[in-house]
């Protein structure tokens, strides 16, 4: 969608001002196992923290090899925002470290650790490292949902488990696969004005947690995702050469409230 917060902001604006939807394809969303994994931690009750492990050792050549915060820029938004559906909720705050291994053939740190404040009080956990041969994870992560109850594993690929036992309840949504269902989402909200997941305005959050967690990571310290949003604002509104889209953004009483998707005209 874009590289940064800021940029990402400018295109909500954009969006609202000429009435189009606009959906970012978060495809990793758009996957039967994940949805099961929501409907049974909804038996969890309270939910504490959920974690995501991620470990694989691609030797992709080209730019991954050479960019800063490999894994965090171009993988992890992918498991935060599966996060985010998973929970309901958004960022408050993140601490991260990254790290690069001594055998890593990447430039930039291959490892990370964060951990996330959501806004519902829960924490997400993401472990992730592209230098991890052995024993790899699904590219979806391995996902643990710990709740008051008990808990839901699902190891990125296959059924996901609880350990309530087998589940009578109706099953879960069909979101369709993929690519495949991110495109059904994007036709359904063309034809009905529905809100599909990824709609800009709400992808932003997923992208404002890369952004925090790697500015955590390079600080040292924990980050706030309202502060970086103002920051990011500001940085939105100062930089917006379009005077139009700009008195959009300048007609935002705050940020996160922004954030919500606006109604759009079905064609």
């Amino acid at each position: 969608m874009a590289s940064t917060v800021a940029q990402g902001l400018s295109l909500a604006a954009g969006s609202e001002l000429s009435g189009q939807l606009f959906m970012v394809s978060q495809s990793r969303r758009y996957n039967r196992h994940l949805f099961e994994a929501k409907r049974l931690s909804a038996s969890l009750g309270s939910v504490g923290i959920v974690s995501a492990e991620f470990f694989k050792a691609p030797h992709f050549g080209g730019f991954r090899d050479v960019m800063d915060h490999p894994l965090l820029l171009d993988m992890a938004i992918h498991q935060f925002d599966m996060a985010r559906f998973l929970l309901d909720a958004d960022p408050v705050s993140v601490f991260c470290e990254e790290y690069n291994p001594a055998w890593s053939w990447y430039r930039g740190d291959a490892g990370a650790t964060a951990i996330f404040e959501m806004t519902g009080g829960e924490r997400f956990v993401f472990t992730g490292s592209w230098c991890s041969p052995g024993q790899e994870t699904s590219w979806n992560a391995a996902w643990r949902i710990s709740g008051e109850h008990g808990t839901v594993l699902w190891d990125g690929d296959t059924e996901p488990v609880s350990s309530l036992g087998a589940d009578s309840g109706p099953g879960g949504d069909d979101p369709g696969q993929e690519i495949a269902g991110s495109l059904r989402d994007f036709v359904l909200a063309l034809h009905t004005g529905s809100t599909p997941m990824g709609q800009v305005h709400q992808n932003i959050m997923s992208l404002a947690m890369v952004e925090a967690a790697m500015l955590s990571a390079s600080t040292g310290t924990r980050i706030s995702v309202d502060a970086l949003l103002e920051e990011s604002y500001s940085q939105a509104v100062l930089t917006e050469r379009d005077p139009d889209v700009l008195e959009v953004l300048k007609s935002w009483t705050s940020v996160r409230s922004a954030l919500t998707p606006p109604s759009h005209q079905p064609n």
